[in-house]
C-alpha cells in the first residue's frame, strides 16, 4: 500500500499569521481571545472571540481579487501559501495533474452571506454583488487554492461542521493511497465571526459569556467551563506519497498512518452518550495505525476539547474506553485559539505534527479546577507545555450532526 507523509505545513490563527508564531504562542500559554473588533458586537450577549489580528488579505492574494473572496478563503490562501512554500515542490505540468486539493470549511462565507442579505433587504436584489455566490461557497476555498498553485488533480471539499478539517486530511490520504494523486494539499479554514454567526451560536447557549474576562473564557476540561469561544483561522498540510518524497529529498515531518470516522446517530448537537461515536472513530484510527505501523504508541492527543460541558465530558469517557488505564497526555489548544469550527481540524493537525516534530506538548490553558463530579481526571497538560520525545500523535474532531473524525501521525 502507498504510504503518505507530510512535507509542508502552514497555519494562521489569532496567535500568529504563520505556523512558527502560532505554535510558539500556543506552547507558551498565550491566548488569542479578546473583545470583538471585526464588527460592533454591542447588540449581542457574547462580545468576545479569537480574531486573526492585523490581517491584510493582499498578503495572500492579488488586490484586485480580494473582493471576490470571503475572509475564510483569504485566510486559507495565506496558510496554503506557507505550506506550499514549505514543501518546496516545483509544480510543473506533469505534477500539476497529480497534485490535488482537499479543502474544508464548516460554514463557508457567512460574513458575506450576512452582508449581501442586508443589501438585498435594504436596496433590493438588483444590488446584490455578482461576486456574492462564488465568494461564499464553502468549496471555493479549494477552488481559489487550486487556481493559485496550478493544482489540477482531484479538487474535493468537506463541509462536515467542526470535523471538516480532519475529514479533509483523511480524504487527501485516501486519494493518495488509491493512486488518485501523488500529492494533496489538505486545507481547512473558517471565518464566521460576524453578527449572525456569533448571534446564532449564542442563541444556542453554546458560547462562553465571560465577556469581562476574555483571556480566561475558553477553558477546556475545567470544572467551570461555560461554553466555547469562536475563533477563526486556517491550517494546511501538504501530503505526499512517501517514495516520491524520499526520492526528491523532501523534509518529512511525519507519516499519516491512520484515520477513523463515525457517526453518532444520536442528536443534531449533543454527542452520543459517553462519547460512543468518538470512541468508535478513535478505535478505527488506532486499528488502522497498528496495521500500518505495528506496535506504535500514541504519546499525545490533541483533543477536540471545546470547553463545553458534554463534549469535554464525553471525550474524556471515550478516551478512557479506548486506551483503558493508559490514556496518553492530552490537551485542547482551543483555550488558546478559540474554536475555529471547520478550520479547527486543519489547525490542530498542524499543531499535532508540530508537537511531534519539536518534542513539546502544548498545554490546556485556563485549567484551574478539576471537574470531580464528572471524573475528568486525565492528564490534560494543564497550563504549562511539556517537553517529550514521542512516537505518534492523535488529533480528534467531532461536529454537529454527530460526525466524528480522528487522524494519527507518527515520526518517520
Amino acid at each position: 500500500m502507498r504510504r503518505v507523509v507530510v512535507t509542508g505545513l502552514g497555519m494562521i490563527t489569532a496567535l500568529g499569521k504563520d505556523r512558527a508564531c502560532s505554535f510558539e504562542a500556543i506552547v507558551n500559554g498565550k491566548c488569542g481571545v479578546e473583545t470583538i473588533t471585526l464588527f460592533d458586537p454591542s447588540r449581542l450577549s457574547v462580545t468576545i472571540a479569537a480574531e486573526v489580528k492585523n490581517f491584510d488579505p493582499s498578503e495572500a492574494m492579488d488586490a484586485k481579487e480580494i473582493k471576490k473572496a470571503d475572509r475564510f478563503i483569504q485566510l486559507g490562501l495565506k496558510c496554503a501559501k506557507e505550506a506550499m512554500d514549505d514543501c518546496s515542490l516545483v509544480v510543473d505540468e506533469e505534477l500539476s495533474e497529480r497534485f490535488g486539493v482537499s479543502s474544508a470549511a464548516g460554514i463557508g462565507g457567512l460574513p458575506r452571506i450576512e452582508e449581501q442579505s442586508i443589501v438585498c433587504g435594504a436596496k433590493g436584489p438588483k444590488r446584490i454583488s455578482p461576486f456574492f455566490i462564488p465568494s461564499a461557497l464553502a468549496n471555493m476555498l479549494g477552488g481559489f487554492v487550486s487556481i493559485e498553485h496550478k493544482l489540477k488533480g482531484p479538487n474535493l471539499a468537506c463541509v462536515t461542521a467542526c470535523t471538516a478539517g480532519t475529514h479533509a486530511v483523511s480524504e487527501a490520504y485516501k486519494t493518495i493511497v488509491l493512486d488518485g494523486a501523488d500529492a494533496m494539499l489538505a486545507i481547512a479554514a473558517e471565518a464566521a465571526i460576524c453578527e449572525v454567526g456569533v448571534g446564532g451560536f449564542a442563541a444556542m447557549r453554546a458560547l462562553s459569556t465571560r465577556n469581562d474576562a476574555p483571556q480566561r473564557a475558553s477553558r477546556p476540561f475545567d470544572r467551570d467551563r461555560d461554553g466555547f469561544v469562536m475563533g477563526e483561522g486556517g491550517g494546511a498540510l501538504v501530503l505526499e506519497e512517501y517514495e516520491r518524497a524520499k526520492k526528491r529529498g523532501a523534509k518529512i515531518y511525519a507519516e499519516l498512518i491512520g484515520f477513523g470516522e463515525s457517526g453518532d446517530a444520536n442528536h443534531i448537537t449533543t454527542p452520543a452518550p459517553e462519547g460512543e461515536g468518538a470512541y468508535r472513530a478513535m478505535r478505527a484510527a488506532l486499528t488502522m495505525a497498528d496495521k500500518n505501523s505495528s506496535g506504535v504508541k500514541i504519546g499525545y492527543v490533541n483533543a477536540h476539547g471545546t470547553s463545553t460541558v458534554y463534549n469535554d465530558w464525553y471525550e474524556t469517557l471515550a478516551l478512557k474506553k479506548v486506551f483503558g488505564g493508559d490514556v496518553p497526555p492530552l490537551s485542547s489548544t482551543k483555550g488558546a485559539t478559540g474554536h475555529c469550527l471547520g478550520g479547527a481540524g486543519g489547525i490542530e493537525a498542524v499543531i499535532a505534527v508540530s508537537a511531534l516534530e519539536k518534542g513539546v506538548l502544548p498545554p490546556t490553558i485556563n485549567f484551574e479546577n478539576r471537574d470531580v463530579e464528572r471524573n475528568l481526571d486525565l492528564d490534560y497538560i494543564p497550563n504549562t507545555a511539556r517537553e517529550a520525545k514521542i512516537e505518534a500523535v492523535m488529533s480528534n474532531s467531532f461536529g454537529f450532526g454527530g460526525t466524528n473524525g480522528v487522524i494519527i501521525f507518527k515520526r518517520v
